[in-house]
């Protein structure tokens, strides 16, 4: 069985969310979903619209998640051994950053191997919080 780990805030949740999960699922058996909680989520400098347990929630009855977890820091070496999954799931928009190569190198060592996946650029929750903040 192929364990498969992703992570993010999934706020205000949209067809971004759903790529990259649907597309998560595909390289795995069990996909398990490191859910930012909310007082870490201000390390953005910003706050969830929806609180963790409602995003919890709406993460559990999505057809490609397995299982949420929260995530309460951003170490995913720490997370791969809390967790002992196969491949961790990412948008790749962090490809080839300088943070991602010292987890793919440092991941290798488990045989664990980061897909990144299409960022979805129309969509994001930050362009969301903007347009609502013009709206209003």
């Amino acid at each position: 069985m192929i364990v498969g780990y992703t992570c993010g805030v999934y706020d205000l949740f949209h067809s971004g969310h759903i790529e990259i999960l649907k597309n998560a699922k595909s390289v795995c058996d069990r996909l398990i979903v490191g859910l930012t909680t909310d007082e870490k989520v201000k390390y953005k400098g910003t706050e969830c619209v929806i609180p963790y347990d409602q995003r919890k929630i709406i993460l559990e009855s999505c057809k490609y998640v397995d299982c949420v977890i929260p995530q309460n820091n951003h170490d995913k070496l720490e997370a791969y051994k809390k967790i002992k999954f196969d491949v961790l799931i990412v948008g790749d928009d962090w490809y080839q950053n300088e943070k991602w190569d010292n987890y793919e190198k440092e991941l290798k060592k488990y045989n664990v191997n980061i897909v990144y996946f299409p960022y979805t650029s129309n969509i994001s929750t930050t362009k969301i919080k903007e347009k609502l903040k013009t709206i209003n």
